[in-house]
């Protein structure tokens, strides 16, 4: 039988690999709220979806379909709204009966992880999170081959991450360190969550270089030194990526050998889903390494460029 989801974030970038993925997961979205309606693409998955513009009213919608013990009381509430309200809405979830299925950033804190389940214990509804990289097929195949690799080898890894942004997005919530997180948490972390999954936890983190437009450090994990460089300046691009007019430029190297994982992402919100329909989705334990981890970046002061740093920081990009 088809479970029943409401949505709240219906307007923004990742709605749509959602409502793909409750679509074909065989399952009905009901409800979905946003305070902007520019969400004619609900119609493109689902033709009778309710929806609400004030988190109210879809607050008393949903509850109205749980109370009236109808068949269409809500099962899952699926979350993409701005970072700063998955905590509160995962609550909302849990207080309706529901499970959450989160996008990332879970929470922006590591005490709200505590918090989270502390309810999640009170009621009947999960919290699951949306950690997609660990589900792609080569990223698990990579995984695989490390762990039949010689016990605790260490390798050295290079994770670039450059998306270009418009002055838009420092304007917007997620410029906004108080609402995104900032750029480690925002376009960061499940690259942190993918790194830590692959070579095991933090032992030791530095910050090299924090702006509003790029963050870089070093992260020593159990089996790997990290050098890391994220950036939302299209300035900042290689050489090679602006030539061909390549917005985003995405590298993770292991012993400077590139793993490639470019394919295969049109699916993986799917098979997240898929995974949380079966059971076994990512859960608040899954998601408190990296949370902590960006939670420390974060708060963190900045040394300046030393020979730990990325190659671009120290190159001065």
């Amino acid at each position: 039988m088809p479970s029943n989801f409401a949505l709240t974030g219906a307007s923004g970038y990742i709605a749509p690999r959602h409502l793909k993925a409750i679509k074909e997961t065989g399952n009905i979205l009901v409800a979905a709220v946003d305070p902007h309606d520019s969400v004619g693409v609900l119609d493109s998955y689902f033709k009778d979806v309710r929806f609400f513009t004030e988190f109210e009213r879809f607050d008393r919608h949903v509850e109205r379909l749980r109370r009236q013990n109808s068949h269409k009381a809500v099962n899952y509430v699926s979350i993409c709204s701005p970072n700063y309200l998955h905590d509160a809405h995962a609550r909302f979830a849990l207080r309706v009966g529901a499970s959450a299925i989160c996008e990332k950033p879970l929470v922006l804190n590591p005490w709200n992880v505590d918090a989270l389940q502390e309810l999640e214990e009170e009621s009947e509804g999960r919290i699951y999170t949306v950690l997609q990289l660990r589900v792609h097929p080569a990223l698990l195949a990579l995984r695989e081959k490390l762990k039949q690799a010689k016990k605790n080898t260490r390798h050295e890894v290079e994770l670039t991450y450059i998306t270009s942004r418009g002055p838009w997005y420092l304007v917007s919530w997620k410029g906004q360190l108080e609402r995104s997180g900032g750029l480690a948490t925002n376009i960061g972390i499940h690259f942190f969550d993918l790194l830590m999954w692959l070579f095991g936890e933090v032992q030791y983190s530095n910050v090299h270089l924090s702006t509003p437009t790029a963050v870089g450090g070093y992260i020593e994990l159990k089996n790997a030194g990290v050098k890391w460089y994220l950036s939302i300046d299209s300035a900042n691009l290689p050489a090679e990526a602006q030539d061909r007019g390549q917005p985003t430029y995405r590298s993770i190297t292991i012993d400077g050998e590139e793993i490639e994982f470019s394919g295969g992402f049109t699916d993986l919100h799917t098979l997240v889903y898929q995974e949380v329909l079966a059971g076994r989705g990512f859960t608040l334990d899954d998601a408190r390494p990296s949370i902590v981890l960006v939670h420390s970046i974060r708060n963190a002061k900045p040394t300046g460029i030393d020979a730990d740093s990325h190659p671009m920081l120290r190159n001065g990009s």
